[in-house]
């Protein structure tokens, strides 16, 4: 087994960290396969990411610099949009690093080169605290393996052990097209095509882990007279951890999934925070009489599992959506001792 590269890297593969006292060790696992993922023929209109050309289209000029145009210099496929993900995650990585006094290692289901990372002991047992960001497109088809789910329940039986699931937006579920056309309206991302499902990964996860929860749609977030996020609506009574002490509001991202409880037991799920939809834009959620989607949930411990599980998109560590002090309290509070 050899180093992929330094703690920031995208492509490491199992290297222990060594345990010093303080605060938790803390990693990331992308749940796509990238070959899958750049592999995707641009010519399909759903289901994939967008290539860098269309970034660089829609976004001009902000990546009109040689160090994103240059195709020298930065991938112009599907690629180059990956590429964009974990330049992002870096501001995150160093402020975890910089609050718990350990590197925060990336790993991908399946990397680059082709190496194949299941989420297993080999990774749990160097983590106390996993975030699981699920951006594999369904059509990939990533299933969660029963070994790796068996791994989860073992790693949450330890009391210092957190879970932080993100499965990502499911645009376009539906076969009618004029639902679709009104949801891309609404959310009104050119980048997002009319269909876009993600996270089959982190939902096979949550069957196993019996999380009574689904991603459902991509609603675009109110703003605040015309700029920033609108605040979040927060039960604190629901929060004894503090996981939002200091937090009024996350960033702000064009469509972000709705986490549906699909249970009526009492206080299996607990949802921290709802946040206001723009109700400027139709859309089929909010036509049924919603004007809110839940946005941060917690399954506090409670049977075999001892530590705690929440549930928070990964955009909400992407600087690529922007981020203040608000935020930066979020980190702090869901890695510290």
């Amino acid at each position: 087994m050899s180093e992929a590269g330094t703690a920031r890297t995208y492509n490491q593969r199992h290297i222990p960290r060594k345990y010093t006292p303080g605060g938790p060790r803390v990693s990331i696992y992308v749940s796509w396969s990238y070959p899958a993922e750049a592999g995707r023929d641009p010519a399909e209109l759903d289901d994939r990411f967008s290539t860098m050309t269309e970034v660089r289209r829609v976004a001009w000029p902000a990546y009109e610099d040689p160090e994103w145009s240059d195709p020298y210099r930065f991938q112009q496929g599907i690629a180059g949009s990956l590429e964009l993900f974990f330049r992002a995650w870096v501001p995150f990585q160093e402020f975890v690093e910089e609050v718990t006094g350990h590197p925060v290692p990336v790993y991908q289901r399946t990397d680059q080169a082709g190496f194949f990372t299941p989420l297993d002991e080999r990774v749990l047992d160097d983590t106390d605290v996993l975030f699981v960001f699920g951006l594999d497109h369904a059509v990939t088809g990533q299933e969660a393996a029963p070994g790796e789910t068996e791994a989860l329940r073992a790693f949450l039986r330890r009391e210092d052990a957190c879970l932080v699931l993100g499965p990502h937006h499911d645009v376009g579920a539906s076969d009618d097209l004029k639902i679709r056309e009104m949801e891309y309206r609404h959310h009104g991302d050119p980048l997002v095509p009319r269909r876009q499902r993600f996270a089959t990964y982190v939902r096979g996860l949550m069957r196993g882990l019996e999380v009574p929860v689904i991603n459902r749609y991509g609603l675009r977030p109110a703003v605040r007279e015309g700029k920033g996020i609108a605040p979040l609506s927060t039960v604190r009574d629901l929060d004894p951890k503090g996981w939002l002490d200091g937090v009024t509001h996350f960033n702000f991202h064009l469509h972000l999934p709705h986490y549906d409880v699909t249970t009526d037991a009492p206080d299996t799920v607990r949802v921290l925070a709802r946040q206001p939809i723009d109700m400027s834009r139709p859309h089929p959620f909010t036509e049924a009489g919603n004007t809110e989607f839940a946005m941060f949930l917690w399954l506090p411990p409670g049977g075999e599992r001892a530590g705690d599980l929440l549930l928070a998109d990964s955009t909400i560590f992407s600087s690529l959506f922007g981020g203040d002090e608000s935020l930066r309290n979020f980190w702090r509070n869901l890695v510290s001792p």
